[in-house]
């Protein structure tokens, strides 16, 4: 008899460990089932994302208030980043969006700007007001080449 209800016990117990490694896996991973309620989507157009990728976070005064989703081309050749932010963070229409580095070679990320206006965003709508992340080895060249400041017009 002793036996049996050690085993009953065991038992339990794995399927305990079981049901929480299962809640934890979703939860890390990637299930929109169980963050919907909570996250919106939000696209952003640039004209540069290089760097940025699929998961990168989206940050707001430093803390991270969502993940870019997708990242495609429009019908006009901009890059299109889907965002998916906190139900609980709401953006004025004159918001900005940068893409940022982390440290000096680390991930990209976006960097969001609140404005003052007192109409926000809808869940869907495109944020247009955009910084492109800076093409660090474009300016190198230029400046290793001479070709910076070379189209400025001369002052008589």
């Amino acid at each position: 008899m002793g036996n049996s209800r050690i085993e009953i016990m065991v038992g339990i117990f794995l399927v305990i460990g079981f049901l929480a490694f299962g809640w934890l896996a979703l939860r890390l991973g990637e299930v929109s089932l169980l963050t919907q309620g909570r996250t919106y989507t939000l696209d952003a157009a640039f004209n540069n994302v290089s760097g940025l990728k699929k998961g990168s976070e989206i940050q707001l005064s430093g803390v991270t208030i969502g993940t870019v989703r997708t990242i495609r081309l429009d019908e006009d050749n901009m890059a299109l980043v889907s965002m998916q932010l906190d139900q609980d963070v709401h953006l004025p229409v004159d918001s900005m969006a940068s893409i940022k580095t982390q440290g000096i070679i680390g991930d990209k990320y976006i960097q969001l700007t609140l404005g003052g206006d007192t109409e926000m965003y809808k869940p869907g709508e495109i944020l247009v007001d955009t910084e492109s992340t800076v093409d660090i080895e474009s300016l190198i060249s230029k400046f290793a080449f001479g070709q910076v400041g070379a189209n400025q017009p001369q002052e008589n």
